[in-house]
């Protein structure tokens, strides 16, 4: 699967205009443009902006980002409004992404079909984690690109549909990293942590806030090192790998998301892949 990566991604727009019609726009979106992806906007100082009529958060230097659905196929209309009175708007598809299957065996089957007793927790958890992701702070870090969090194996790929256990569950909405438990986990740019918390799937769970609606998760952790509240610097350790929750050995989970969107955090990353053990 070809991956473009989110430095060298150019303003795309689903609308081609006769070159007669057409002008400059001065506002530039880039990214990797596909399924599941952030794409990240710049216009004029002083502009504001709008997804589909929705405002966005919008930096003093005019940076703001927005994500495209794993499964989305229809357009997002762009509007930029200048501080000079003048707008523009363009309109942008994300290309699609063959997902993979992957069958996943030797889980705990208490986690893969969770008894009733602890069927309320799992949706007071769940209930957390989404309340969490309605945040629209100020930071703006992520924008300069996301560093792995974590070294290790490539272990498990954003939107493969999983086989666990020979049971057929939602697709896997995040990148896996093999490591040894214990592993350093540092946080991959400047944000606040919203959660931390041993969580009944997802074992030891932080959640931070990079701004604009941009948060990372941290699934399966040994031992959480931050808690909610508490701000967090770029490289910071914030945890250490770990197999709790539903899980076959020690790994990282590391999801990413724009709001409630699920984004695939590797289509974002500084380098194509994390380092090595």
């Amino acid at each position: 699967m070809m991956r473009r990566r989110l430095f060298v991604g150019a303003c795309l727009s689903s609308v081609t205009l006769p070159a007669w019609a057409q002008k400059p726009v001065r506002f530039s979106i880039t990214g990797a443009m596909s399924q599941g992806s952030l794409a990240m906007g710049s216009a004029p100082p002083g502009s504001t902006a709008a997804l589909d009529g929705r405002p966005l958060r919008i930096t003093q230097d005019g940076r703001f980002a927005f994500g495209f659905a794993p499964d989305q196929t229809k357009p997002v209309l762009v509007t930029v409004r200048y501080p000079d009175g003048g707008g523009d708007s363009r309109s942008f598809t994300p290309t699609l992404r063959t997902y993979d299957v992957q069958h996943v065996n030797g889980l705990p089957q208490h986690t893969v079909t969770p008894p009733p007793e602890v069927k309320e927790r799992i949706a007071h958890e769940a209930e957390m984690i989404y309340l969490a992701r309605l945040a629209d702070s100020s930071g703006s870090d992520f924008l300069s690109g996301l560093d792995w969090p974590a070294p290790g194996r490539e272990s498990g790929i954003f939107g493969s549909q999983r086989i666990d256990n020979g049971t057929p569950m939602s697709p896997h909405y995040g990148v896996d990293m093999a490591a040894p438990a214990g592993t350093p986990i540092r946080a991959p740019a400047d944000g606040v942590v919203s959660l931390s918390d041993d969580y009944y799937l997802s074992g030891g769970f932080t959640l931070i806030d990079h701004g604009q609606g941009v948060s990372t998760s941290y699934l399966h952790q040994s031992k959480r090192l931050v808690k909610p509240g508490d701000t967090v610097k770029r490289g910071q350790r914030i945890g250490l790998v770990g197999a709790t929750g539903r899980a076959t050995g020690p790994h990282l989970h590391w999801a990413m998301n724009w709001f409630q969107v699920r984004l695939d955090p590797s289509l974002s990353t500084r380098k194509p892949k994390p380092d090595p053990l």
